[in-house]
């Protein structure tokens, strides 16, 4: 099959190299030249814009720092809606604006054109391995199109839904990965100012249930994400145990400002009478705000 490919990063390299080394015929373009040596020494053929990479391929895949880049790349003189032919499909692995990528979508669509978002989980090791998780988002028949092509590059292929939602599931893991480490950092550095060591405080996070994602792969399967708030671990003591926390840091003159907002939640279910519940229930406050619920049946894990 011909394949573009544009944006040939440390990520996106070794991605288009996956495609040539499953024999794939490889069209590729990047800001710079020099950063498709690599693939154009084992076989890959350069185009000089995005519309050339389009016109000369299948399917176009693209790789980009962000949303105003991947808007250039498709919307922009010389882009891809320019060259792209009747019929074909593209495919947007930036990590990107779900706004963005559904008026891309729309733009296509009008030309006859597919299109899937599908960002990817993994980094530029996963990419040069394989482990990485593609996270799709399109119609079912676009993604079943594109499926032996994304299988190429990933282990993992997951499609989540409509187009953009790809891109919505990525941004959304990463925020709460960011706000995981923010919160990680508060309590390592009161556990090293209050006297344990570095790397002690850092290895018991990861033999304890955080390391294994206890959270996310027992505990709140099985609470919360069931609305099932029978009591495995109490909130009255899980507000303890976060007291004794900021307890601790203010002790350490130590700033906590997640565990603070953390604790003013639990503070204001417990003001609604949850004290005996399961800890997880405090969660809900915030599917109250948002006016939504999220619910996982058994068989859907």
């Amino acid at each position: 099959m011909k394949l573009g490919f544009i944006g040939v990063g440390s990520i996106g390299s070794p991605m288009a190299g996956q495609l040539l080394r499953a024999g794939h015929e490889l069209v590729v373009h990047d800001i710079r030249r020099d950063a498709a040596a690599s693939l154009l020494a084992r076989g890959a053929t350069w185009a000089d814009s995005p519309a050339a990479v389009a016109a000369a391929s299948e399917i176009v895949a693209t790789c980009l720092p962000g949303p105003r880049e991947m808007e250039h790349v498709t919307l922009g003189p010389k882009g891809i809606l320019d060259g792209v032919r009747k019929g074909a499909l593209y495919i947007d692995h930036t990590t990107n604006s779900p706004l963005l990528v559904r008026r891309v979508h729309d733009a296509l669509a009008a030309r006859n054109v597919d299109m899937l978002d599908a960002p990817v989980s993994g980094g530029t090791e996963g990419a040069q391995t394989r482990d990485l998780l593609v996270m799709v988002g399109g119609d079912g028949r676009v993604f079943e199109r594109a499926r032996p092509v994304l299988d190429t590059l990933a282990a993992r292929v997951l499609h989540v839904g409509a187009i953009g939602c790809g891109s919505v599931c990525k941004i959304m893991h990463n925020c709460a990965s960011f706000t995981l480490d923010l919160a990680m950092a508060e309590c390592w550095t009161v556990g090293v100012k209050a006297g344990v060591a570095p790397e002690t405080i850092v290895d018991v996070f990861k033999n304890a249930a955080l390391g294994n994602m206890m959270s996310l792969k027992v505990r709140l399967p099985a609470t919360y994400l069931r609305g099932n708030f029978d009591p495995r671990f109490a909130l009255k003591l899980a507000r303890k145990d976060l007291g004794l926390a900021l307890e601790l840091a203010r002790a350490y003159d130590t700033p906590m400002r997640l565990g603070a907002l953390c604790e003013q939640e639990m503070v204001e279910a417990m003001a609604r009478g949850w004290a005996e519940r399961d800890a997880s229930i405090f969660l809900t406050l915030q599917e109250e705000r948002a006016k939504v619920q999220v619910r996982v049946t058994p068989e859907n894990r």
